[in-house]
């Protein structure tokens, strides 16, 4: 077996670790047992004040993640709707069926009017709507009257213009007919004058009797009458032709007339219908305005709440657009909370909200319903005009909208303008 060979140094090395072994040992001996209990007494606290700090980091940590998860303000409130009520038309009180702070529901009679004007007024309207109906009534058999009566014209000139055509060929067929007889007593009118010379001759050379001379003389002059008369019939037979002539021309005017002026006459009959059928839209118009009138003389409650700013008392003299009270809506209320422009990040529609009611000093749940467009100091009557030169830059707030969840006990205690502080959990806490 081989040893290893040590040099002089690394022994005299190991009898100095040796000694200082046994020295200790020796030391170690020699201490009493008072000393090292205070010796461990020290050990434990300075681990246990390691253990709180870490602890307390821990915590402090934990705590500083709690409270950055969540985003609150004082400056927040209890919102609702708020119905002024006020009259419609002008009249005087006669009764008041509310007080200030009383529970409202909707439907209920808050104020009554005296009526009797009104009623008196729509008494009129019916009247007056009535006489419109009767004209009407009165009107309406009007128009197939005036088409049965154009109709009948227009036949009966149609009849005229056809006699008046027949009366017209039947003078110049008679016409005619005198041209003929004129023709044919002409021409024994000249035979018969012709005889005349002729026996005339004969009776003086006394070649014929004077009878048969004065017969012919007889003739020629009958003829020459008879000429003269056929004359005058063909003259009159011609004046008869310009009679019927005539008579056709105004047959046909008439028929033209009648075929112009029966369609106006019944447009004018409808047109005149039309405007006793817009009388009586125009009355019962009326009648209707009437009506309500009448109804507004009882002031009903359009929704549920409770009253407020009571402002009529009874035979107070109303005017229209004049405001009796407001409705505070306690059914439908929600949070309008002001918070500062940094804490909006990261806010969202939708997450959860711990609303506390200083009133109540309880707390609902509700959630974020909407976020604002615009910061409050620009709502302002008089916002603000940075453009002047007197700009200070300061934090803004804006309004967030915060619904309340329903079916919560004590939503009905909530009426706004109550204070609250509304909560925001804007991430979850790590757990």
């Amino acid at each position: 077996m081989n040893v290893p060979i040590q040099t002089e140094e690394a022994l005299k090395t190991n009898d100095e670790e040796t000694n200082h072994k046994m020295g200790d040992d020796s030391h170690t001996a020699a201490v009493p047992p008072v000393a090292n209990a205070g010796r461990r007494s020290r050990v434990v606290k300075i681990v246990v004040l390691l253990a709180v700090l870490a602890g307390a980091g821990v915590g402090a940590k934990q705590l500083w993640g709690y409270f950055d998860s969540y985003e609150s303000t004082d400056d927040a409130q209890i919102e609702g709707h708020l119905n002024g009520i006020s009259s419609r038309i002008s009249g005087t009180v006669t009764a008041v069926h509310f007080e200030n702070n009383q529970k409202i529901a909707a439907g209920d009679v808050l104020v009554e009017l005296d009526p009797r004007d009104y009623r008196v007024s729509l008494e009129q309207a019916k009247a007056s709507m009535g006489l419109a109906a009767s004209q009407l009534t009165a009107e309406r058999p009007n128009v197939p009257i005036i088409q049965t009566s154009n109709e009948s014209v227009v036949a009966t000139s149609e009849a005229n213009i056809s006699q008046a055509e027949a009366a017209v060929a039947q003078a110049e067929r008679d016409y005619d007919s005198a041209i003929a007889d004129l023709r044919q007593a002409e021409a024994n009118n000249t035979r018969a004058q012709a005889d005349e010379v002729r026996y005339r001759g004969l009776v003086e050379k006394e070649e014929i009797s004077r009878t048969l001379y004065d017969q012919k003389l007889a003739d020629a002059k009958a003829d020459e009458a008879a000429v003269a008369s056929k004359r005058a019939s063909s003259e009159a037979a011609r004046r008869v032709i310009a009679q019927r002539q005539a008579s056709l021309v105004a047959a046909r005017t008439q028929l033209s007339e009648a075929v112009q002026n029966n369609p106006r006459q019944l447009l004018l009959r409808e047109a005149t219908v039309q405007m006793r059928q817009a009388n009586i839209t125009v009355f019962k118009s009326q009648v209707d305005q009437a009506e309500l009138n009448l109804s507004y003389t009882r002031i009903i409650a359009p929704v549920g709440g409770i009253a407020g700013k009571k402002s009529v008392e009874v035979g107070e003299q109303l005017r229209p657009g004049q405001q009796l009270l407001a409705i505070s809506q306690t059914d439908e209320v929600w949070v309008t909370a002001n918070f500062k422009e940094t804490q909006l990040k990261r806010m969202r529609p939708g997450q959860t909200v711990s609303v506390s009611v200083d009133a109540l000093d309880r707390k609902f749940d509700g959630l974020i319903e909407s976020m604002p467009g615009a910061t409050g100091a620009v709502y302002s009557v008089l916002p603000p005009e940075n453009a002047t030169g007197n700009y200070v830059k300061v934090v803004q707030r804006l309004p967030v909208r915060i619904r309340l969840k329903r079916d919560q006990a004590g939503l009905d205690l909530l009426h706004p303008g109550m204070s609250v502080e509304p909560v925001v959990r804007v991430r979850e806490v790590d757990r």
